[in-house]
């Protein structure tokens, strides 16, 4: 790791400027991108009152499953931390051994796919919104320990029909993206 030339205040202000526009930047992407020991950032992080990533996704996430209609917030693939019914919404999933390949561990697509598809059914303002159809893409592998996330937005509604679009990365790499038809189901059709 290269040796930082910033000084302790302007590393500081760097990595609260960085926190702020990506929350889910963990200790070591911080400092990779600092040029520090991971220590340096632990201990800045502390004396700025920052809390961890998986602190900073929680806080985020709070209130948020309260929005989503369409499913349980135990129904939905990785975490939700952030939600605009109808707009935009991000979850994020980490990827563990058990959703890997043993051989290769390489995450089973199911686990992409499940995000993707749970993240933009919940976009949907409905009691009922199921996955009509949907074109997919698989960019890259992702393996055991990366976090993924995905970034979901709704580019068009007609009636009861939604499209959404879903970009999942790694790091700011692309990993996946979809397109997905959303149905939102009246009360009449779901309850015969």
């Amino acid at each position: 790791m290269p040796r930082s030339n910033l000084n302790k205040a302007t590393r500081r202000l760097l990595m609260e400027k960085y926190i702020n526009s990506n929350p889910f930047l963990t200790d070591d992407d911080l400092a990779e991108i600092l040029g520090v020991s991971i220590q340096t950032v632990r201990l800045d992080r502390s004396d700025l009152g920052i809390p961890e990533m998986r602190s900073r996704i929680k806080t985020m996430a709070r209130g948020i499953y309260g929005k989503v209609k369409s499913m349980e917030a135990d129904e939905l693939t990785g975490e939700l931390v952030e939600l605009e019914v109808g707009r935009s919404g991000i979850s994020v999933l980490n990827i563990t051994d058990r959703m890997t390949l043993k051989k290769t561990k390489v995450a089973r697509g199911y686990y992409l796919f499940a995000q993707a598809n749970s993240l933009a059914v919940a976009l949907v303002d409905s009691e009922v919104a199921l996955t009509g159809t949907c074109k997919i893409s698989f960019k890259r592998p992702v393996f055991s320990g990366e976090k993924v996330v995905a970034r979901a937005r709704m580019s068009r509604k007609s009636r009861n029909r939604y499209m959404v679009r879903v970009s999942s990365t790694v790091r700011e790499e692309l990993v996946f993206s979809g397109r997905f038809l959303i149905f939102a189901i009246s009360e009449e059709v779901w309850r015969r």
